[in-house]
């Protein structure tokens, strides 16, 4: 797995922890949280990892009690597990920004890659800063795909020289298309889409599907970003759609971000 999606997925984790907390211990909340936790650090690291262990050892009760233990002292107990929880995920992630690496003489596309799929992930908190403007100022809305391209196109431009927008892709069965973002240097496509109501999941699908197939084609292009925001969580299952569409046996690299997640 990619570092940045994976620094995405734990920071999710950890982002739910308060709202955690506003809940007891064994509730179905805490459990769906520490059950969906340790399935995403399963996919993350590998089996036997130190990381899966150093998690699955954390206790969220109290080593010793009797019938005479408060009930606020069960309740503490498991808060400091959640802290030590939040402790322990938040190690993790420094340590995949400080050891996680690609082979040395591969490392220059990945890496890339890597900070394509960075702003697409942290994309939405910056659109959300930027609705609170200092001294009442007109907010910056995200209307549509095209208020969704500019920002990104100048979010892009903080990593990348050459942002070409609006590249033609060869003619594909008949027709031709344009993406809305070439990476020249890096030979990365970035397509971008925006959801709406009138967008089902089915259709965002196919129409991926049939991007992927153009860009199949493209001279320029290895590598095939498609973002989607989703800002009023349209989507029901972005994961499965994200496994979905990644999984493919052309030649094309393909990475599908659906963001945010609900």
């Amino acid at each position: 797995m990619d570092s940045a999606k994976a620094i995405e997925i734990i920071e999710r984790r950890r982002e739910e922890i308060p709202e955690i907390k506003k809940h007891k211990s064994g509730s179905p909340q805490f459990t769906k949280w520490h059950r969906d936790t340790e399935i995403a650090l399963e996919r993350i690291f590998t089996s036997g990892s130190r990381n899966i262990e150093d998690f699955k050892d954390i206790s969220y009760d109290l080593p010793f009690w009797s019938s005479s233990t408060p009930d606020y002292e069960f309740h503490n107990a498991y808060l400091r597990g959640l802290d030590r929880a939040d402790a322990v995920l938040r190690s993790m992630v420094d340590e995949i920004r400080e050891y996680h690496s690609e082979d040395p003489q591969s490392a220059a596309a990945p890496d890339q890659l890597s900070l394509v799929e960075l702003v697409c992930l942290r994309f939405h908190v910056v659109a959300r800063t930027l609705q609170n403007r200092h001294d009442s100022r007109a907010a910056h809305e995200i209307n549509d795909e095209y208020d969704v391209q500019d920002l990104l196109h100048a979010l892009l431009k903080l990593h990348f020289d050459d942002v070409r927008p609006e590249e033609w892709t060869p003619s594909y069965a008949g027709s031709s298309s344009r993406v809305d973002f070439l990476l020249k240097d890096e030979r990365i496509v970035v397509e971008v889409k925006k959801t709406r109501e009138k967008l089902k999941a089915g259709q965002l699908g196919e129409q991926l599907i049939i991007d992927r197939a153009r860009y199949e084609h493209h001279p320029d292009c290895d590598t095939l970003v498609c973002f989607v925001y989703d800002p009023e969580g349209r989507i029901g299952n972005p994961t499965g759609i994200e496994r979905d569409l990644e999984n493919h046996g052309g030649n094309l690299k393909v990475r599908v971000i659906i963001a945010p997640k609900f």
